[in-house]
């Protein structure tokens, strides 16, 4: 064995060894920092739940089910999308969501209580905005925006 190397385990030396320990420890550091400033919260994700209870709420109406609404609160700390008698819930983080009705200018503020949106056995907005497409804005660390056409049609960006 040559001078100056003292094996450890049949084939590492001991700075190999002490070299990848300092590695490993400074990776994990910087991923830690990384998980710690990064947000839990997605607008992109508080979308696809409105755009799914949107959806249940449609297809109870499609079915001839009493339960075909979905209400949309914004509370202190969270998204909630109730449809179809199922609770959806995300929390905010800051972020905030408004809606545009098609024909208006500005973005209104959800209610206090919730927005209540209604489907027809066809499937299409039946009130409060009957025949009106809908228009929504997730804002947070990045902006979405959610259509709701006035014929039942979800998808995500503006509506046109």
């Amino acid at each position: 064995m040559p001078m100056g190397r003292v094996a450890v385990g049949g084939g590492f030396t001991l700075v190999e060894l002490v070299v990848v320990i300092v590695l490993v420890g400074v990776l994990s550091s910087l991923g830690i920092g990384l998980f710690a400033r990064s947000s839990a919260f997605s607008p992109l994700l508080a979308t696809q739940q409105l755009a799914s209870a949107t959806l249940l709420a449609q297809q109870a109406a499609l079915a001839g089910n009493p339960s075909n609404s979905v209400t949309i609160r914004q509370t202190s700390n969270a998204f909630e999308f109730e449809a179809a008698d199922s609770l959806f819930s995300i929390r905010r983080e800051g972020a905030s969501m408004a809606y545009q009705v098609a024909g208006q200018s500005g973005l209104a503020a959800i209610p206090g209580g919730g927005l209540t949106i209604n489907f027809d056995p066809m499937g299409r907005l039946a009130g409060p905005f009957r025949e009106k497409s809908l228009q929504f804005q997730i804002s947070g660390d990045s902006d979405f925006t959610l259509c709701l056409s006035s014929l039942g049609a979800v998808y995500q960006g503006p509506c046109s």
